[in-house]
């Protein structure tokens, strides 16, 4: 049970309400992550603005997103984040299952460019954000940049903010989610 009440279009913020509405026209749904955040809407704010330009500006594809935003879910053990991007990995980004099982897991993905890319941004999580020389040459040796690095930091950043909130209010699963539930 979530120790944060659960906000909705009709009960929150007047900031938050169009945010909320417009997770609605999109998906269908509320999310009870943007419910839990709306008890903040400088969370729920800085959370979608930094997801909507890291969805178009980041300069990764689809699947290399929900590598990291997955990766980083796992490496913080947010068991809603990463039943969350496992079905979105699944259904809205063609991502292979065999590489959402792979790190939901803790194995090796079987694609070694998306293997480096979620071995980075574990370590820049576990180092907070002092990755190693090497790990950052191993980066960019299967061909990413400094706007990569750069746009894994983004990743970092948006998802300290999901996991961290789902952590404290214990954020419950959405149904939508359960089919790829976790346990970390």
């Amino acid at each position: 049970m979530s120790t944060f009440k659960l906000k909705t279009i009709d009960n929150a913020d007047e900031k938050a309400k169009p945010i909320l509405q417009s997770a609605k026209d999109n998906m269908g749904m509320v999310p009870n992550l943007f419910a839990v955040m709306a008890n903040n809407p400088s969370l729920l704010k800085a959370y979608t603005s930094a997801d909507e330009t890291f969805r178009q500006d980041s300069g990764f594809s689809s699947v290399e997103q929900e590598v990291l935003l997955l990766s980083i879910a796992v490496e913080n053990g947010c068991t809603y984040c990463v039943a969350a991007h496992s079905f979105i990995a699944d259904n809205q980004s063609n991502v292979p299952e065999e590489i959402t099982n792979a790190i939901r897991e803790g194995k090796e993905i079987p694609d070694a460019k998306l293997q480096k890319l979620s071995t980075y941004a574990k370590e820049v999580v576990k180092t907070r954000g002092y990755p190693s020389e090497d790990a950052t040459k191993a980066l960019k040796d299967a061909g990413y940049t400094d706007k990569h690095i750069a746009g894994v930091i983004t990743a970092v950043g948006m998802k300290t903010f999901s996991n961290y909130i789902n952590h404290i209010a214990n954020t419950p699963l959405d149904q939508a989610f359960e089919g790829r539930k976790w346990d970390k």
